[in-house]
């Protein structure tokens, strides 16, 4: 893994040479975000030695180099998942590359299914902990140069940044939640009995991402922060067949606060 990162990391070198501060994770239907920011590098996945090559709709399959408020920041424009045949150790590739290349904050997004019975399509939820039920990315010998066997997930998701990311809604006036998020490896929806499951659980949306790389990154001692757009419901009597164009198109409405919220916590 240590050997593969450093060429991956080396590949990159010889192409940029901008020092990212930041790494942002992109997930279904918010690729807007990079219409608006200045765009140093792009880089194909399909180009870079030893990576997984993104396959899901929605997903472009970049790695941007960018600067937002003058600061560099790397962004994943599309992730693995763990649905697509990848071993968790392919899905959280780019997070330990994030760490190898000195990126100590990571911003995720998704797409996810509400759970709470007060959301609504195209709400935000600030993800302030989490339920994995998908297998660790951890299982198997321990990097003792990335991270100690036993990581602390007390504060997966940094406090700091959920204050600041409240901060940047209320002065925006955005209406937003903050929630537990559930991680399940799909790639199938849930039935209704699962969604009523996941919920009294504690859940309050549920999707098939985020929840690895987050573990990931804090086993490397990264500060996290994520954020779901709400594109469908899991709430009985609210419960509705959906396509993942639907769950595209939902996630699209909610970009412009994303974009918005982004530009701002990085400073």
């Amino acid at each position: 893994m240590l050997e593969k990162l450093q060429r991956i990391k080396n590949y990159l070198e010889n192409l940029i040479e901008i020092k990212p501060k930041y790494g942002i994770v992109l997930g279904t239907g918010l690729n807007n975000l990079v219409d608006s920011l200045e765009i140093i590098k792009s880089i194909s996945y399909e180009n870079i030695p030893e990576f997984p090559k993104s396959t899901v709709e929605g997903h472009e399959g970049n790695l941007l180099f960018a600067k937002i408020n003058n600061i560099d920041v790397m962004i994943m424009q599309g992730r693995f998942h763990f649905y697509e045949g990848y071993s968790m150790d392919e899905v959280t590739l780019p997070i330990r590359l994030m760490k190898i290349l000195n990126i100590q904050k990571v911003i995720l997004s998704n797409a996810a299914g509400g759970m709470n019975s007060n959301f609504e399509i195209g709400d935000v939820m600030i993800i302030n902990d989490h339920i994995n039920l998908a297998p660790s990315p951890l299982i198997g010998k321990n990097i003792s140069e990335l991270g100690t066997r036993f990581p602390d997930m007390s504060e997966p998701y940094s406090k700091e940044m959920i204050e600041s990311a409240e901060r940047i809604f209320n002065k925006s006036k955005i209406y937003f939640h903050k929630g537990t998020y559930v991680c399940v490896t799909g790639p199938n929806l849930e039935t209704p009995a699962e969604y009523k499951f996941l919920k009294i659980i504690g859940g309050d949306a549920v999707g098939m991402s985020t929840v690895p790389e987050v573990i990931v990154a804090r086993h490397m001692n990264m500060q996290c922060f994520a954020v779901s757009v709400i594109t469908d419901l899991g709430v009985e009597g609210k419960i509705e067949k959906v396509t993942h164009e639907e769950i595209q198109q939902a996630a699209k409405k909610a970009q412009p606060n994303l974009i918005t919220l982004i530009k701002k916590i990085i400073n």
